[in-house]
């Protein structure tokens, strides 16, 4: 399967996730696309990223100075601990944020 394909998957249990009802589980598929974006992203520049999480990806990936502002700040987002009622911090709906940070990402560099 290629990463498009995963990416879409991804985004796609997202949005299931969500309309059961589970956020949690919206933001976790989420993160994970973006992560899909960031691997291939870093592939496409001859850097290895195996091994590494999605949250880590993500992690390191919002304090690049080459990362466009907008990216950084969603990159930021899909980090964000939720706080004790299981709420995300900021008002941000990361499953969209997720496909910006996806498409803008992999189109930079294709």
């Amino acid at each position: 399967m290629g990463y498009e394909t995963e990416i879409k998957a991804e985004l796609e249990k997202a949005e299931q996730a969500r309309a059961r009802g589970n956020e949690g589980q919206a933001r976790v598929c989420a993160r994970r696309a973006a992560g899909l974006a960031i691997r291939e992203y870093l592939t496409r520049k001859g850097i290895n990223s195996t091994g590494r999480s999605s949250i880590g990806l993500l992690d390191s990936f919002q304090h690049d100075p080459l990362l466009p502002p907008n990216l950084k700040l969603i990159a930021h987002h899909l980090t964000l601990r939720v706080t004790e009622e299981h709420k995300l911090p900021v008002d941000a709906d990361l499953i969209a944020e997720s496909r910006v940070f996806c498409d803008e990402l992999l189109k930079e560099n294709s």
